[in-house]
């Protein structure tokens, strides 16, 4: 069944290959993303799929699903399509959306007769508020046995981890003056700001080495003449576990609340971004989709072990279900995510056809879980121990 899985996607390509083009010149950021949600799911319901649009109320999220109507697993992919600011797809979700979805109707072709639910889940916003999160606390991965998605790059990369990440904003309050003729009569809000990062930079030396602590000034004053009243600082605050990342909040927090005690000032914390736990890679799975990778002429030296990639919205999928996000080599060249180098090479041609080829992997890969209900068993086992 596997080849007929490659040539409905084959069949196919030219096409998928059309939208991922269309995506990629067309950037949109998150929650934005309107050109992108309608051009898929008109694709999604032009290949059988039933689509509800605007889940919890994200006018760009959607859920695509086939039901085969027979007993089996439910098998979600994972659609992203947002753009970075300024750069556009430099991190490749035009073609992420696009493997899933090519998956996805490769899957199809024959899960009548295999059994289960194929499920396409649009998720608005990974590069911010990630839709992942909200539809993950929603309970809406909470039935599903598996969930897949494949990430662009220069190389082929395993199922890795991910950061668990807070992102932080501290408004500090105080009083405005006159900076040369009565200083004495003002509360300055920039001080604490500066008094919040030395703190951090003393702090470091105290935390594990998987920690992240990086932020910015995003409000310091007006003029140099006025003390300001006003400043605003928004960190990302980041670690190997939810657990430890709590941790490293509660510290940042005291050395906030030590800087508005030390300048007078009073604080405000909130999060200006949605909360990211840690991706964990159900191993059993991730080899079931290296060993198609080697069935589809990918040599093991060529795949290299999966690492930590900063923070996913996927990390909250993952304690919801099984879960995997494998890199795929894209582009021959060792340009890096987030760069206008990437970005350009991840439009042409080569890049389109490798996207293709993790549509295939992808597919092949839930395709094994379906036929095989003792492999499935032992996915759950691993999901089950993680979690715990």
């Amino acid at each position: 069944m596997k080849s007929t899985i490659t040539e409905t996607i084959d069949l196919q390509a030219e096409r998928f290959k059309a939208i991922s083009s269309f995506i990629g010149a067309n950037p949109e950021l998150g929650h934005e993303e309107f050109l992108a949600a309608a051009r898929l799911t008109e694709e999604l319901e032009s290949q059988g799929f039933h689509v509800e649009r605007g889940i919890l109320d994200i006018p760009t999220s959607f859920l695509a699903t086939y039901d085969s109507g027979k007993p089996g697993p439910i098998v979600a992919f994972l659609a992203e399509y947002d753009a970075l600011a300024e750069l556009g797809h430099a991190c490749g979700h035009h073609l992420i959306c696009m493997m899933s979805i090519g998956a996805a109707v490769g899957l199809k072709s024959v899960i009548d007769e295999t059994g289960g639910i194929i499920r396409v889940y649009g998720t608005p916003a990974e590069e911010t508020k990630g839709a992942k999160v909200p539809m993950a606390a929603a309970g809406l991965f909470n039935d599903v046995d598996i969930a897949l998605m494949a990430h662009p790059y220069y190389t082929y990369e395993k199922s890795g981890e991910s950061l668990a990440m807070d992102a932080i904003q501290y408004e500090f309050f105080g009083r405005s003056a006159h900076a040369a003729a009565h200083p004495y009569e003002g509360v300055n809000a920039l001080d604490a700001v500066l008094q919040l990062f030395n703190s951090i930079n003393a702090l470091r030396q105290q935390v594990k080495s998987d920690a992240r602590i990086h932020g910015i000034i995003s409000e310091g004053g007006k003029a140099p003449n006025i003390i300001p009243d006003y400043a605003v600082a928004q960190f990302y605050i980041r670690s190997a576990s939810r657990t430890y990342t709590n941790e490293l909040v509660q510290k940042v927090l005291r050395c906030a609340e030590g800087a508005a005690l030390q300048t007078g000032c009073t604080l405000k914390t909130s999060n200006y971004e949605f909360s990211y736990d840690e991706l964990r890679t159900n191993e059993t799975l991730s080899s079931v989709f290296t060993d198609n990778l080697y069935a589809m002429g990918v040599k093991p030296e060529e795949i290299e072990i999966g690492k930590d990639h900063g923070s996913l919205d996927l990390g909250n999928v993952s304690i919801q279900c099984p879960t995997i996000h494998p890199f795929m080599k894209v582009v021959d060249e060792k340009h890096l995510l987030h760069t206008k180098e990437f970005r350009d090479l991840a439009m042409q041609d080569r890049a389109l056809d490798s996207m293709i080829f993790a549509a295939k992997a992808l597919a092949n890969t839930a395709y094994d879980v379906l036929v095989n209900p003792e492999l499935l068993k032992q996915i759950k086992a691993e999901f089950a121990a993680k979690v715990k």
